[in-house]
Formats: C-alpha cells, structure tokens, sequence
C-alpha cells in the first residue's frame, strides 16, 4: 500500500496504523476488564440479596407451609423489582411461587404485537428460571435481557424452601457501552491528532531529504559546488548524513580536480615530444636532399621522444593498474637477498658513493616485481639529484612491528619542507627544468606511492637530520611475517659504482 509513496506519507500510514492498533488492543482490555469488575459487583449483590433474603426465611414464624408462604410474599412483595433492583422469588413446594416480579415465571396474557406462541415461549423460560440448578449463573429472562441468577434449597421446619435472587445484567452493557462509547470519541479525537502530528513529522523529517535531492540533482548536472546547510536545530542522524554527503562531494571535486590536472599534465607531456618530432620532420621534410648526417640526427631525435613517450605511457598505465584487484601478485619474500640483488643490479654502472645499511633477517610478503620497482624509483631518484663520483645515495631496510621500512637518503639539494607533501603527486617536479632534461615526467615517485598504498602501506618524504643536507625518502610495506635478530650487510659498506 505505501510501496511508492513518499516518505512523509509513509511514516503517516505507519504511525496511524500503530496508533490504532494499540488503541484497540487497549479498548479490548479495558472492555473486558470494565465487564467483568461490573460482572463481579452483580455477582456480590445477587449473593447479598440471597443471604439476606435466606435469613429473613428463616427468621419468619410459620405455623405451617402456608403460613411461611403468606409470610415471604408479604416480605418480597416489600422489596419491589425494578430495572436496577433485585428480582426475589421463594418456591413453597406445594403451595406456589411468590415473587416480586410474579409476571416473569409464566401465566401472562400476550403483550401487545405478541403472537400465543411468543408468549408462551417466554412464559416457559420463566417457569424455567424456578427450576434451575442452585448456585451463580446466568440465564435469559423474558423481556429483561440476561440476568445473573443464584439460588439454593432450604428446609423450614420440614417445608423444602426454594430461593432465589436474580439481577439483570443491564449495569454491565450500559458500562461496556459507556467504555466503547468514550474510546470512539476519544479515538476519533487522538486519530485526528496523530494525522496532523504525523503529517507535520514526516514533513520536518524528509524535508532534509528533499533538499539533499536537490543537491543531488544539481550533482548530476555537472555542479559539484553545492553542499548541504542545515539549520542548528537539525537532528544529529540529520547532521550525520549531511556531513559524510558534503564529506563525498568534496571528494568528489577534489578527485575530479586531480583528474583535470591528471589529464592536462598527461596532454601536456605527450605534447611536448610530439611537437619535437613534428618540428624535426618539418625541417627534414623542407629539405630537397637532406644530408645523411641531418637524417641521422633526426632519427636520435625521435628514436629518443619516443622512447620518452614510451616510458611516460608505461607509467601511466602503471598507475591506472594500481587501483585494480589484481594489481599485486603477493608472495613470501625473504628481504636480506631481495634486497641485496636488487640493490647490486640498481647501482651497477653509475658512479656514487653508495651505501646498504642494516637489513633485518625477516620475510615480507609482497609482490616482488612493484616492490622492485617501487625501490628502484626511489633509487634511481637519489642518483638523478646527486653529483658523480662523491654523491651519497644510501639505503636503510628496517623492520618495526610488523612493517618493513626502506629509507632512501641522499646529499643532494634535498626537498623545501612545504614540497615534502607532494612530492608523491603525479606529475610533481621539485626542479622542473633538471626533470624534463633528464626525461622524467614526475610520475617516479608517484608509482612509488600507488605501490605502497596498494600494499596497505605508505610513501613519505622525511626531513634531513639537523646536521646533513638532502633527501630522506621512506617506503612502508606491511606484512612482515617472520623476525630474526638484525644482521648487517657489508657493514654499512661504501660500494663504488
């Protein structure tokens, strides 16, 4: 039924459906209860009326049955039988019934509209009530409704004496009605209340929503600048929400800023050598008969542009694969021979003073070829920014907890502090011009960070200690799975190049 609806009416239908369901489920038992404390006050006074009028039987002189029977028609007579008063009765066996209602126990002419059967029908049901078994109960009673009944037998010097009292069950519907009547008012009253409280509710509730659609709206549309604003008076659940949903557009505008700067370095970069091979084939191409020597050039040249844009592109998709599943292939590596093969294959060929500290004696898993490559960056980066033949380029693998640390430090210019946080960025270059002349595009460092962040670990450049100048770069991998004490390899060594 709500299946569609809005939420406003939705939490109407509901909190009305509850509402009446609790109203009669609390009509049911105050009904029942209101009957049957009124049931119990008719029992109380039909026994009193019995015992009373029991006593009085016995109480009376009486020479003979007859007498007893003048005596009690006299006595009940004296009692008159209304609406809201007891009906008595005392069969004499033998000498009659007398009662204060005689015209119930049958012997009636016909009421007005009555057919001879109807009245005879109903003059049995009264002849019946003097024949019922003793004790409480209920039975029909001719043109009086139900009526809660009591009667017992006694003997009266030898006379067996039968009676009776009996109330009509009047007080109990009148009270059960004046409960059903009060609730239907009342309900009626608290129902309409519930509607406009409901409704109110709803509204105050999914107006945040509404305007959290609104925002979404202008989302889709290509806005990512409006957020939500919501009044002091707001719910903490509503504040919640409207927090983490400006929390999202902000990232959101940040990830689509980073993509626009993403793919204007990215043009950028490719433009760069596309534009120096368009201009060297222009110049060939103006010439009637180049010589072999210009050709030559040419193709060093492009041969070179090319193989720059090769690399830029084999980066990039590097650091698209990063965020994929299956990015790493991970594997149980023992680090002090990883390190060392890596470290000799890295440094073969240039010339600095290079340094491998002390490597724990533990196993990391990780996926050997991106760990490679992550290190070789960050190694590659300190040889580009320090100077043959003296230069240091030092690296230090330690394990704390269950991290696997590799810090690699130069003595070269080192890194302002303001750039220390974004030297990881795609496209970041702290020395533009050395960069570019080098053929780096500023994505080394940047596919260091992927690789560590798809480990579940980090990248972070840290400052100098106070006495020394350069770079500290540190790699962070976790997933150390095995520790022996620390052993040094080439006792902090200086290998040359």
């Amino acid at each position: 039924m709500t299946r569609g609806a809005s939420l406003r009416w939705r939490l109407v239908v509901w909190v009305t459906g509850v509402l009446l369901l609790v109203c009669a489920v609390t009509f049911v038992v105050v009904y029942e209860q209101t009957g049957s404390e009124a049931r119990a006050q008719v029992d109380s006074d039909v026994r009193d009326d019995l015992s009373q009028l029991s006593e009085t039987a016995r109480s009376l002189p009486a020479a003979s049955p007859v007498e007893l029977a003048r005596r009690l028609r006299t006595y009940v007579l004296a009692q008159p039988f209304t609406g809201s008063a007891a009906l008595l009765f005392a069969v004499v066996v033998g000498h009659g019934t007398v009662s204060n209602h005689p015209e119930l126990f049958g012997g009636r002419r016909s009421d007005d509209g009555e057919t001879a059967v109807v009245q005879n029908r109903e003059n049995a049901q009264g002849r019946a009530l003097l024949t019922t078994p003793t004790g409480l109960r209920t039975d029909p009673a001719p043109d009086i409704g139900p009526i809660r009944l009591d009667a017992r037998v006694m003997s009266l010097d030898g006379t067996q004496v039968r009676l009776g009292a009996a109330e009509p069950l009047l007080s109990v519907t009148r009270a059960q009605r004046s409960v059903a009547r009060a609730f239907l008012i009342a309900g009626a009253l608290a129902l309409a209340l519930v509607l406009v409280a409901s409704y109110l509710a709803g509204a105050a509730v999914s107006r945040p929503l509404r305007r959290l659609s609104r925002v979404a709206r202008r989302v889709d549309e290509g806005d990512l600048h409006p957020r939500m604003h919501l009044p002091p008076s707001a719910g903490r659940e509503i504040r919640v929400l409207a927090e983490s949903f400006n929390h999202m557009l902000d990232r959101l505008a940040a990830a689509f800023e980073h993509q626009r700067e993403f793919v204007a370095d990215a043009s950028h970069e490719l433009r760069t050598p596309l534009t120096v091979i368009g201009g060297q084939l222009e110049v060939l191409a103006a010439q009637d008969a180049p010589a072999r020597e210009d050709v030559q050039r040419v193709a060093r040249i492009v041969a070179a542009e090319v193989a720059r844009t090769s690399r830029l592109v084999d980066d990039l998709l590097v650091l698209a694969r990063s965020e994929q599943a299956d990015f790493l292939r991970l594997e149980s590596i023992n680090l002090p021979d990883y390190v060392t093969e890596l470290w000799s294959a890295t440094i073969v060929g240039h010339e600095r003073r290079f340094t491998l500290k002390g490597v724990a004696d533990v196993e990391v898993v990780a996926d050997p070829d991106r760990l490679a490559q992550a290190l070789r960056n960050l190694i590659v980066n300190a040889i580009a920014h320090t100077t043959a033949p003296d230069g240091l380029v030092a690296l230090e693998v330690e394990s704390a907890g269950s991290d696997a640390r590799f810090t690699v430090c130069d003595d070269g210019p080192g890194i302002p502090a303001a750039e220390r946080d974004r030297v990881f960025e795609r496209f970041h270059r702290t020395d533009a011009a050395r960069d570019r002349a080098t053929g780096g595009a500023g994505l080394g460092l940047a596919i260091v960070r992927a690789i560590a962040v798809a480990h579940g670990g980090s990248a972070r450049a840290l400052a100098p200690p106070a006495d020394k100048t350069g770079a500290r770069l540190r790699l962070v991998i976790p997933g150390v799975v095995s520790r022996a004490p620390m052993r040094t390899l080439a006792g902090a060594r200086s290998i040359e190049g």
